[in-house]
C-alpha cells in the first residue's frame, strides 16, 4: 500500500502536461476563479483592498508549501485519480473533494483555532469545494499536480493579498 502510494505520488508530480492540457487547465482555472469572486464578493467573504506588497514574497513562499503543495499532494496526489484508471474518476474526485472540504473545518477546531469561524462559513466551504473540484479535475485530466498546486497557490496569494485573507499569524 506505502509503495503503491508513493509510485502514485512520485508519478504526479513527474508528470508535466502538454500545451493542450495547459489550456484546458486554464479554461477550468478561470472557470473557477470567476465563480469563486462571485461567491465571495456576495458574500463579503472577500473584501478587496490595496494589499500589503512588502508581506508579498514572504506570503507566495509560505503559501507555495502551505496551503497548495501539501494539500494537493494529500486531496488530489493521493485521493484523485488520472486518466489511467479505467472507471468513472466522479467518484473519487468527489470523495477527494469531500475530505478536502472537511478538512478544513477540522483543522479549525484543532491546528488552527483562529480559523474555525472563518473555516466553518457556508461561503468559505463552497469556494473550497470549487477550488477542490476544479484541482481534482486538472488532475485527472493531466496526470499532473502541478496544475493544481499553481492554482491553489495563485488563489490563495490573491486571497491573502488583495481580497481580505487572513494571514497565518491570526489563525493560530
Amino acid at each position: 500500500m506505502l509503495k503503491l502510494a508513493s509510485t502514485r505520488l512520485w508519478t504526479t508530480l513527474v508528470t508535466w502536461p502538454d500545451r493542450r492540457a495547459w489550456i484546458q487547465c486554464a479554461w477550468v482555472s478561470v472557470a473557477t476563479l470567476l465563480t469563486m469572486v462571485a461567491i465571495g464578493w456576495c458574500t463579503g467573504l472577500y473584501r478587496p483592498g490595496p494589499g500589503d506588497l512588502t508581506a508579498l514574497p514572504l506570503t507566495a513562499i509560505g503559501v507555495f508549501f502551505v496551503p497548495a503543495l501539501s494539500e494537493e499532494l494529500v486531496f488530489r496526489g493521493l485521493l484523485a485519480p488520472s486518466r489511467r484508471v479505467g472507471r468513472s474518476p466522479w467518484p473519487a474526485i468527489g470523495l477527494s473533494t469531500l475530505i478536502y472540504v472537511a478538512w478544513h473545518p477540522l483543522e479549525g477546531l484543532t491546528f488552527l483555532p483562529g480559523a474555525s469561524s472563518l473555516f466553518t462559513r457556508p461561503d468559505f466551504l463552497a469556494v473550497t469545494t470549487l477550488l477542490g473540484l476544479a484541482c481534482a479535475e486538472m488532475r485527472w485530466r493531466t496526470g499532473s499536480l502541478w496544475p493544481a498546486v499553481l492554482l491553489h497557490w495563485v488563489l490563495v496569494v490573491i486571497w491573502k493579498t488583495w481580497l481580505g485573507g487572513p494571514s497565518l499569524e491570526s489563525l493560530s
